[in-house]
């Protein structure tokens, strides 16, 4: 397989991409045992890209159960550079109303149980993660929005994350905690890919789809599946068309993104003191550095 240098990570509602054509299932085997499910290998536009449902195509993995260091070395051992993930959140803000897309800058972590790094067994690394998103591609992804004029959708630039344990969603008091926290919107997976994407020198940026108003509005009902199901299929298609456009855009122009080359001077074992075992583990991650 040639590299594949975008690839798509799709969220709640979105499983599949339609607009895909010449469509084969790769399956993929990594150090970190297998993805979540099969990557999807098509072409959007004629641009060769990797799709991958973060939850199952079924949709039978809960944020904590996902294979989260599997999915992003997927990704990296097929050649992708740029990453897109589509995440359905809540919104913690009046301004961000539901169906609004919403590209984050920000994260704070309220995870509990997730492995969000590669390194470990004998190598330790600290990545520079003051800046958690590629700018450049989460740029891209403002231009495609704002070039087709969705109706009705609000595009909010900037914004903090954070990203809760789950699976079930939050207390009125923990939502409000979190607003003042200066918390924008509420989701359960994205922090742990945009680590190990940063650690595996992947461009990354969020794609946010605001379902409900989380708990936290006096004037709307709690959140219930129902209204965010209802709401998952609206974004799923508004996030189609957004990543297709993206695609095009970002296929006519790739740059060469700071997370790149994020590793260069993370590593603090000399890596001939690093275990045989760690660094054949690593060693998609680590050659260039050898």
């Amino acid at each position: 397989m040639s590299d594949i240098k975008i690839g798509i990570i799709g969220g709640s509602g979105l499983y599949q991409m339609s607009a895909l054509t010449n469509v084969r299932e790769v399956s993929v085997e990594t150090p970190f045992g297998k993805p979540s499910d099969n990557l999807i290998v098509g072409e959007l536009d004629g641009v060769e890209v990797a799709f991958l449902a973060r939850h199952g195509r079924n949709h039978h993995l809960t944020p904590t159960e996902v294979p989260y260091r599997a999915n992003i070395y997927a990704m990296k051992q097929i050649g992708v550079e740029y990453l897109i993930s589509a995440s359905a959140v809540g919104s913690l803000q009046a301004e961000v109303k539901p169906l609004d897309l919403v590209l984050p800058d920000q994260f704070i972590d309220r995870t509990k149980s997730r492995t969000s790094t590669f390194f470990g067994k004998g190598i330790v690394g600290h990545i520079a993660f003051g800046d958690p998103i590629c700018h450049q591609l989460s740029g891209v992804l403002a231009d495609s929005i704002e070039s087709l004029n969705l109706p009705d959708i609000s595009l909010h630039k900037g914004g903090t994350y954070v990203c809760m344990e789950g699976p079930a969603f939050s207390t009125k008091a923990e939502s409000n905690m979190y607003r003042m926290l200066g918390g924008t919107i509420i989701g359960m997976t994205n922090l742990p890919e945009a680590k190990l994407a940063r650690e595996a020198e992947i461009a990354y940026a969020t794609l946010a789809l605001a379902t409900d108003y989380d708990c936290w509005h006096p004037d709307h009902d709690s959140v219930t599946v129902d209204m965010i199901i209802a709401n998952l299929h609206k974004n799923a298609s508004n996030a189609q068309q957004v990543i297709q456009q993206t695609v095009r855009k970002l296929s006519a122009n790739l740059f060469v993104s700071d997370a790149h080359s994020a590793l260069k001077y993370t590593i603090i074992t000399p890596l001939d003191k690093v275990p045989d075992a760690t660094k054949q583990k690593l060693e998609l991650l680590l050659k260039k550095y050898l």
